[in-house]
């Protein structure tokens, strides 16, 4: 039997608990799970690029080892699909925390199936306690003094409220 290769693509700015209760239900379903780190730079991160692979990488690893499923950490740019392609995928996986979501989701996942039928889209709904999650949330409250500990693993944590204490350049 081939090997089922997944892709869980996004910019991770930060990594999430949401997105990592999607890749440890994404593992379960696929042989080899691809973490696809966008380059992104229109969204002006707050982690440069290097640096949310490794965290990422650094998250994703007790994943690994719990579902027995090879997770790999790999950045890219450029069309989605043909980095699917690139990897040989099958799966595009997708979360979705909301109706919102779908509406873009359902368009993209059309796209994508126009250019490559032979690559499916799956969503996996965010576990209810991961449904109102998102990193630009994560960012806003981190920025504001909020207490983000309960929407990033520990390492994320530390990481983004190091950044975002960081004095601004002149």
């Amino acid at each position: 039997m081939a090997e089922r290769i997944g892709l869980y693509p996004g910019t991770f700015d930060p990594v999430t608990n949401g997105h990592l209760d999607i890749i440890g239900r994404a593992a379960r379903i696929v042989d080899r799970l691809v973490v696809g780190v966008a380059i992104n730079i229109g969204k002006g991160p707050l982690f440069p690029l290097e640096e949310r692979v490794e965290l990422v990488r650094a998250e994703t690893d007790t994943i690994a080892a719990r579902t027995g499923t090879v997770i790999e950490v790999v950045p890219f740019e450029g069309l989605l699909i043909g980095f699917a392609q690139q990897l040989g995928a099958g799966v595009i996986v997708r979360g979705l925390r909301a109706v919102s979501d779908f509406d873009y989701e359902f368009q993209m996942a059309g796209m994508n199936r126009r250019l490559d039928p032979k690559i499916e889209t799956v969503f996996l709904m965010a576990s209810e306690t991961n449904q109102f999650i998102s990193s630009r949330f994560v960012k806003e409250i981190a920025r504001l003094g909020g207490d983000i500990a309960s929407f990033v693993p520990k390492l994320t944590h530390e990481r983004t409220l190091a950044r975002v204490r960081q004095p601004a350049a002149d």
